[in-house]
């Protein structure tokens, strides 16, 4: 039996606008395996960032938790006081933003950055925090470590940035941790070294990782198991050969769709807009993009209909009494590969 390392069940919530309550999280449950790398994907504004934040506490003040509960080793994270968090923030639980930029000190040494969380966390003398320091710039690939410890932000490219903040993240070896699009601002190459270097210090250390993106290129290599999300709910989950070569919820016929191949010879974009969730939709949230949907669809929301027994789908399309449709011809190039795999 894999062990659950946190547990998220029924999460919603609010943001409080002028212009009314924005429901951007509604009802998302998910678990995370130890050891393992679950991506969450989606485009821009479907809750990805959102979610990753809550479980962290580093909500914005006008966000409020209207239900559901974030469950880690028992406790529910949802009910900790600022206090608390403090011991929980970058020693259990630890994050990889964004933009390295903006998550460093520019006033502070790397070196002092990167030592700080074991002194503040773990007690540690600032020599033996020095020392593991250098250690742990070794281990994320930043060359002349000895000499380059005592430098500032600003005298790092991009992709050595990333890896000073990878190297903050992990320097008290957290059991959890939440990258947030730590890829976005780097090249093709740099994207590649970083993910190995993640995929590495992951096996090192035992860390399960929640992994937010909207590439899928870079799910396929690192994920074990995928939830796409869209519109602040979750539309699909299952392994990454499920989702990749056996989707069945047409968002993720879209995504994958738009998402270039050696043998796609033309891309497709999604039509429309997400939709405003200051009045979120009754039935399936994609339904007004979505080609293929029914009238059910703008009614009722859909169930999870169970594809196996690691994949869910919430879309009517897999109901019993559904119409039979023919998904895109990549889909169905990907479908029919998936079958010969399962044959072998």
């Amino acid at each position: 039996m894999t062990e659950k390392v946190l547990d998220v069940k029924n999460l919603k919530i609010d943001f409080h606008t002028y212009a009314g309550d924005v429901k951007a999280i509604r009802n998302v449950s998910f678990h995370l395996n130890k050891g393992e790398t679950l991506a969450i994907v989606g485009e821009s504004g479907s809750g990805k960032s959102v979610t990753t934040r809550t479980i962290i506490g580093l909500l914005a003040k006008n966000a409020e938790i209207v239900g559901g509960e974030i469950d880690f080793h028992g406790k529910n994270l949802l009910a900790t006081k600022e206090k608390d968090w403090r011991k929980i923030r970058g020693n259990e639980i630890s994050m990889i933003f964004q933009d390295p930029m903006t998550s460093l000190d520019p006033t502070m040494k790397i070196g002092q950055q990167i030592a700080e969380p074991l002194i503040k966390h773990k007690g540690v003398s600032k020599k033996e925090a020095w020392k593991k320091a250098l250690e742990m710039m070794k281990a994320v690939g930043i060359p002349d470590a000895e000499k380059r410890i005592n430098q500032y932000p600003h005298q790092f490219s991009g992709g050595m940035r990333q890896r000073i903040v990878i190297a903050i993240a992990l320097i008290c070896e957290p059991e959890v941790l939440l990258a947030d699009e730590p890829t976005t601002a780097l090249d093709v190459t740099v994207q590649a070294e970083i993910l190995d270097l993640m995929k590495d210090l992951q096996k090192k250390i035992g860390t399960s990782i929640i992994f937010i993106t909207h590439d899928l290129g870079v799910v396929a290599g690192m994920a074990d198991r995928v939830a796409v999300m869209y519109a602040g709910e979750i539309l699909e989950y299952g392994s990454v050969d499920d989702i990749f070569y056996n989707p069945q919820h047409p968002y993720t016929w879209g995504l994958i769709n738009s998402m270039p191949t050696l043998e796609s010879e033309e891309l497709e974009s999604i039509p429309g807009t997400p939709p405003n969730l200051l009045d979120p939709p009754k039935g399936d949230p994609f339904a007004p993009r979505n080609k293929y949907a029914m009238k059910i669809d703008a009614e009722r929301k859909p169930p999870f209909f169970k594809v196996s027994e690691t994949h869910y789908a919430a879309t009517w399309l897999l109901h019993p009494n559904a119409p039979k449709v023919v998904p895109p011809a990549e889909i169905r190039r990907r479908q029919k590969k998936f079958a010969e795999m399962k044959e072998k």
